[in-house]
């Protein structure tokens, strides 16, 4: 079988990092996709294929992509599907890394695929809320040997939200000009299926500990709900997005998401807890401490919700629990894992421009990445 033909202006050359939940779903939509997306590489964690130009590449059929990649006997070598791409680039064409991961190694080679002129799409939040200085290089600010070529551009949208429009919304406030006066919202899918059933603004209720467990069959947290309740995720989405506002902002997040302000919901007595079924046996002896904030909230009319805060004008950046009245948006309009993120702006005061729905699952991230993708033809 020929690989595929397709005019070499139009043409986006596509190498993929990550098959799983993700990936899967990526790949689903990119296949059935109309738009002329070429697929060049393919990675999962062990091995990889190369669907190139060259008579030594390997040709295989897009739509038999699990039977190509299980057949291969090539480790995965990032340097090589760099080289790949750069090749594209040389040759006049377009190429871009699309890492559907979560891993960090990966991350950190993002640089030498931009510098090469190859655009990078990712979900990975790693790159982009690390320290400042890593940071500084993936945006081509940190020095270092000029690029050979135009610099490659990369897209992060579902780094924030999944598929919801959040990192293009800032994106485009802040491009057109708008003051950001304060980032506020309700950014873990996990986060908002616990206190949404948790704290309802009455009396009582399920307890901390019961909706954890709920939460983690449902499969709404991660293995270990530790990696959720410490509060990290939402840490890692709101050094994202400061990092967007201007470079004031910037400067107060040095170690990126180590630097926020971070309330952790881990009990002091279970941090070393080693593996998620321990530590769901061990939280009932917990639950009294948050259920008397859940109680005290109530009396005055309000609820709990895990938010963050990026306060521009105050130069804060937190994330932690906080007491929302039972008419605000934050407790009326959540359901199951939505995300809801409000932007207060000078051109969005005092009725800020609200974004929220879906904030998690695979459907929709692989949607955001395609968006994203779309955006370089």
């Amino acid at each position: 079988m020929s690989c595929p033909t397709v005019p070499i202006h139009k043409a986006l050359h596509v190498a993929v990092v990550g098959v799983g939940l993700v990936g899967r779903e990526f790949m689903s939509q990119m296949i059935a996709s109309r738009y002329p997306f070429v697929l060049t590489g393919l990675c999962n964690s062990k091995r990889m294929i190369l669907n190139g130009s060259r008579s030594d590449d390997q040709c295989f059929n897009p739509s038999r992509w699990e039977d190509a990649l299980a057949a291969s006997n090539t480790p995965v070598d990032l340097a090589i599907l760099r080289d790949a791409l750069a090749q594209f680039v040389k040759e006049g064409k377009r190429a871009v890394l699309v890492d559907n991961t979560a891993s960090e190694d990966i991350a950190l080679t993002y640089p030498q695929f931009l510098d090469a002129g190859v655009h990078v799409v990712t979900p990975n939040k790693k790159a982009f809320s690390g320290e400042q200085d890593y940071y500084l290089r993936l945006i081509g600010q940190g020095g270092g040997a000029t690029a050979p070529v135009v610099r490659g551009r990369f897209l992060n949208e579902s780094t924030v939200g999944a598929g919801l429009p959040i990192v293009s919304t800032l994106r485009d406030l802040v491009e057109t000009g708008d003051k950001i006066k304060k980032i506020e919202g309700v950014f873990s899918g996990t986060m908002s299926y616990i206190f949404n059933n948790f704290s309802t603004g009455e009396p009582g209720g399920i307890s901390f500990s019961d909706v954890v467990a709920q939460a983690k069959q449902n499969g709404y947290t991660e293995p270990n709900p530790m990696d959720d309740l410490n509060g990290a995720d939402v840490a890692r989405k709101l050094t994202i997005l400061s990092r967007m506002v201007d470079p004031s902002m910037l400067a107060l997040l040095p170690h990126g998401y180590k630097s926020v302000d971070t309330q952790s919901l881990i009990p002091l007595e279970l941090e070393s807890v080693k593996d998620g079924d321990t530590f769901i046996r061990c939280l009932p002896g917990f639950d009294a401490e948050i259920a008397k904030k859940r109680e005290e909230a109530a009396i005055e009319g309000c609820v709990l919700r895990y938010v963050g805060i990026i306060d521009v004008e105050k130069k804060v950046v937190k994330a932690g629990l906080e007491k929302y009245p039972k008419t605000h948006a934050f407790a009326t309009s959540l359901g199951g894992s939505d995300n809801i993120i409000m932007f207060h702006s000078e051109r969005y005061s005092p009725r800020p421009l609200i974004v929220q729905g879906a904030g998690a699952g695979a459907a929709v991230t692989a949607m955001g990445v395609m968006s994203d993708l779309l955006k370089l033809l």
